[in-house]
């Protein structure tokens, strides 16, 4: 059984997990096979800000007659299971190249339906204020997942702590590392995990998002350094699947999300920590 926890309101109407159903519900199934009579788009996510933003696309939804109702998940597979399945009509909590790599574990027919924003995404370092200070043999602390860390090492190669294969980009792996004059050493971490290593011994840099990074107190600000040149390619997503992307459900929470009250709380509420998308 997938772990889900229960379903924030829609629009503003507390509703428990039960009503959102299962795989095994007949209404859900249902629902998700486009009957023109059902109003409701079921959206996965996983924390703030994603989930912020599904609540406030629920109240634009609702002037068209939809209702958006988000349920909250506590990984970062459920989200995408849940959508898989047919339990949720959509997802919004993950990038392009993370989707693929679940695609292709999971022989998925997921798609990134719309961009919405970047996070703003770098390295922290708890002991050290400049890059020149940074100790030969330091810890780095980067994503175990391929597509993240691809990103976090593309990143260290801007700053030109690292060299990377030429032409890898955000798609290498430490094996494409070809030069590490300060000899840092790779300490692999799931991304949910990512900020406990901010405080571990010997670790000199960790890298993160806004999102994760926020429990310890930090910001990007905060960060030794961001990275420099954004690829839109990771930027946070509404995802959907083959059978159901070109739907009116589809349709109308994309709508929702692009919507100027969406854009006008990104940039008011989150400028911080993102850039809108869309």
């Amino acid at each position: 059984m997938k772990k889900w926890v229960v379903a924030v309101a829609v629009a503003g109407l507390g509703l428990s997990l039960a009503a959102c159903g299962t795989s095994k519900d007949k209404t859900t199934s249902s629902k998700s096979s486009g009957d023109k009579s059902d109003k409701v788009i079921t959206v996965a996510s996983q924390t703030t800000p994603m989930t912020d933003v599904v609540k406030l696309a629920a109240k634009v939804a609702k002037a068209d007659g939809w209702d958006i109702k988000l349920v909250q998940v506590t990984d970062n597979v459920a989200y995408n299971d849940m959508v898989s399945s047919g339990e949720a009509d959509a997802s919004f909590a993950e990038h392009k190249p993370y989707m693929t790599k679940y695609n292709k574990e999971k022989q998925a027919k997921l798609v990134a339906i719309q961009p919405i924003y970047n996070a703003k995404v770098g390295f922290y370092s708890k002991a050290y204020k400049t890059i020149d200070k940074i100790p030969d043999g330091s810890k780095v602390a980067i994503p175990n997942d391929p597509s993240n860390q691809g990103r976090a090492l593309a990143i260290l190669a801007e700053q030109k702590l690292i060299t990377l294969t030429a032409g890898v980009g955000a798609n290498g792996t430490i094996k494409d590392v070809t030069a590490n004059p300060k000899h840092l050493e790779w300490l692999q971490v799931d991304l949910l995990n990512l900020s406990e290593a901010y405080s571990e011994p010997g670790v000199a840099l960790v890298y993160n998002y806004p999102t994760y990074i926020a429990k310890l107190g930090l910001k990007p600000s905060d960060a030794l350094f961001l990275e420099k040149k954004i690829d839109d390619r990771f930027a946070i997503q509404v995802v959907a699947r083959e059978d159901n992307e070109k739907s009116d459900k589809i349709k109308a929470l994309k709508k929702a999300m692009t919507s100027e009250k969406v854009r006008d709380f990104l940039e008011k509420e989150h400028s911080a920590t993102l850039i809108p998308a869309f």
